[in-house]
């Protein structure tokens, strides 16, 4: 399969495009979003220069089953998914900041932790953690929403004060996204998974919260597996998961953190295989069936315009 990396559509009542490090948006008259999941791969904010097979199909049917599974929680912005890499659904105004829920010291906390820090985003942390030890109840660690270059971490206090969100907005936003980390943990456990960390993106409808992008993919979310989990940890060994920080930790093994002045290294064939059926492992656990990748002779590109169009064309007559 060829990896799909570009798309340049035009769609009727199109009023604009976003391409994204890994979707591109496109925004239909009056208030529609129409989201392709591309198979590009991002790390440490760049987008890597060889797509992933399969990565967008994954990434679009797990996000779209845990937005079905999860709005009794918080409704979502999704109305359909009529590609299966593609979900279409209501435009929101995104809130300014994302909410990272944390369960365990890994990633991102860990290095921050590594390097001497004991409080993240205005959370305490104790001294003598270890890495991947589960903290005693999950922490938001909330991030600003950059449009260029690295988000980054920002406390609820700062939030409030620079009014970023509203302090009735954000305790909602708290709630929720607890919520549906409980969820997502949950749904993890029944498949043998642990669900790590994640990110929720929030907007507003008509002065509604509603869930907007995606949820519980291995873009957003890392997952440990739970039978492995315990004896790993006692004897410090590496975590087997199933995320996309094993590609993040290629990238920092091969000197790439993103930083000024640094190349991305050479993708090769095997390591390209390698992530994508990382991808699709992780599909197939947590969804519970098989990976099916689209039997069709016609181009992903054809297949995709023809089923969006058609889609936006019924919807229009309702």
């Amino acid at each position: 399969m060829t990896p799909l990396t570009t798309t340049n559509f035009q769609f009727k009542n199109q009023r604009a495009v976003y391409h994204g490090k890994v979707r591109d948006v496109y925004i239909i008259d009056p208030d529609i979003l129409v989201m392709i999941a591309t198979d590009r791969i991002s790390a440490f904010d760049v987008i890597l220069p060889r797509g992933i097979p399969y990565k967008g199909q994954v990434l679009n049917q797990i996000a779209s089953r845990f937005l079905d599974l999860t709005a009794d929680i918080v409704p979502n912005w999704k109305i359909a998914s009529p590609d299966p890499m593609v979900t279409i659904g209501k435009k929101a105004q995104p809130f300014a900041v994302e909410m990272v829920v944390r369960g365990y010291l890994t990633g991102h906390a860990w290095r921050e932790y590594k390097s001497g820090k004991r409080s993240i985003c205005g959370i305490p942390l104790p001294e003598g953690m270890k890495e991947h030890q589960k903290l005693p109840e999950p922490i938001i660690t909330p991030t600003t929403k950059a449009k260029e270059g690295h988000d980054l971490d920002i406390s609820r206090e700062e939030i409030l004060k620079s009014r970023l969100v509203s302090e009735t907005h954000y305790q909602k936003l708290e709630k929720y996204a607890l919520a549906l980390f409980d969820r997502g943990t949950q749904l993890a456990a029944q498949k043998g998974l642990i669900l790590v960390d994640t990110k929720y993106e929030f907007g507003l409808i008509n002065g509604e919260i509603v869930l907007i992008d995606e949820i519980h993919t291995p873009d957003s979310s890392r997952y440990f597996y739970a039978n492995q989990y315990q004896e790993r940890f006692e004897n410090n060994l590496p975590q087997k998961q199933l995320s996309k920080e094993f590609v993040r930790e290629w990238l920092i093994a091969n000197n790439f953190q993103g930083h000024p002045g640094q190349n991305v290294p050479e993708m090769t064939e095997e390591f390209v295989q390698q992530v994508s059926q990382r991808y699709i492992e992780l599909y197939e656990l947590l969804v519970g069936i098989p990976f099916n990748p689209p039997i069709s002779s016609i181009p992903a590109e054809e297949r995709i315009y023809t089923n969006i169009s058609s889609f936006l064309q019924t919807y229009a007559q309702q």
